[in-house]
């Protein structure tokens, strides 16, 4: 028995798994942002070529 809960102890599989859980999330946010902020200058780019075509 004490045996057993020592390898449950030792066992970071678990830990390791919650690791790149985040570190993951943190790289969507990143990629979500940059996204958000291209497009919205791209928007305003292409208004100004339609202002300047019209």
């Amino acid at each position: 028995m004490k045996m057993s809960f020592s390898k449950f102890l030792d066992n970071e599989s678990g830990a390791t798994a919650i690791e790149y859980g985040l570190i993951g999330a943190l790289i969507s946010v990143i990629i979500i942002t940059a996204v958000k902020l291209v497009g919205s200058n791209l928007s305003q780019t292409f208004d100004k070529i339609a202002q300047n075509l019209s």
